[in-house]
């Protein structure tokens, strides 16, 4: 039962390292990183760079906790019940701490003052990025935590969709805006995909334990009456 989200989880894990791997040696695709960000630094526009602003404030460290607290509050006042808001925040406070100390450990600093929009605004280190965590964790936990109600393929695909477009976009505001290249995003996303696996994993350890053990002893033994039962003779 466990099985879908620890390969999701596997998934994550595997591409974060991968990332991870690229940036320490500084290879493969992080070669794109700085001509990517200096060519988007080079083609911005006043009101694009508004609108990117904007969407990056949104999923920032200071708006997204309160969207999520008060989603959260809606979520348990609706539904009566705490078991999915609090697997939602548990996530988001996964992802968090977890994206904080690998900035801090592998220490890699942010692209050049001269390429943000907004030199200084940004402090901490750039990998990987906290907004494209913060947004695909949201995203992918709580497209999951609803789809699995239903589970319909018109949702799945409905979750998946809307899951790369509000990642992709996230992460495009940040490279646009010259705080993160391209391999901080993807590591941001990777660590949103793994934390995703281990919510799946958790929901499914909380289905069981739902399962009485009276309800587990008569399962058991009906089973074992029909496993011991004889076939029916000719």
């Amino acid at each position: 039962m466990w099985l879908p989200g620890l390969l999701v989880a596997a998934v994550g894990a595997f591409g974060f390292l991968h990332i991870l791997d690229a940036v320490l040696e500084q290879d493969d695709f992080v070669t794109w990183d700085e001509p990517m960000i200096e060519w988007l630094a080079d083609h911005r526009t006043a009101w694009l760079t508004a609108t990117m602003t904007a969407i990056t404030n949104v999923f920032g460290p200071i708006v997204l906790p309160i969207l999520i607290a008060v989603g959260a509050g809606i979520w348990v006042w609706r539904t009566r019940s705490w078991r999915d808001p609090v697997l939602l925040v548990g996530a988001m406070i996964f992802s968090t701490v977890m994206t904080s100390v690998t900035k801090n450990v592998v220490g890699r600093a942010r692209p050049s003052e001269e390429i943000q929009a907004v030199p200084g605004v940004e402090h901490s280190f750039s990998f990987p990025s906290g907004h494209t965590t913060g947004a695909a964790t949201l995203v992918f936990v709580t497209g999951y935590l609803l789809w699995r109600h239903s589970r319909s393929r018109l949702a799945l695909v409905l979750w998946a969709v809307a899951s790369v477009l509000i990642t992709g976009l996230v992460a495009f505001t940040r490279m646009y805006l010259g705080y993160h290249f391209l391999s901080d995003v993807l590591a941001g996303a990777c660590v949103g995909l793994f934390t995703l696996g281990l919510v799946m994993c958790v929901d499914r350890c909380l289905d069981l334990r739902r399962v009485s053990p009276a309800e587990s002893g008569v399962a058991a033994q009906s089973a074992s009456t029909s496993n011991s039962t004889p076939p029916p003779t000719a």
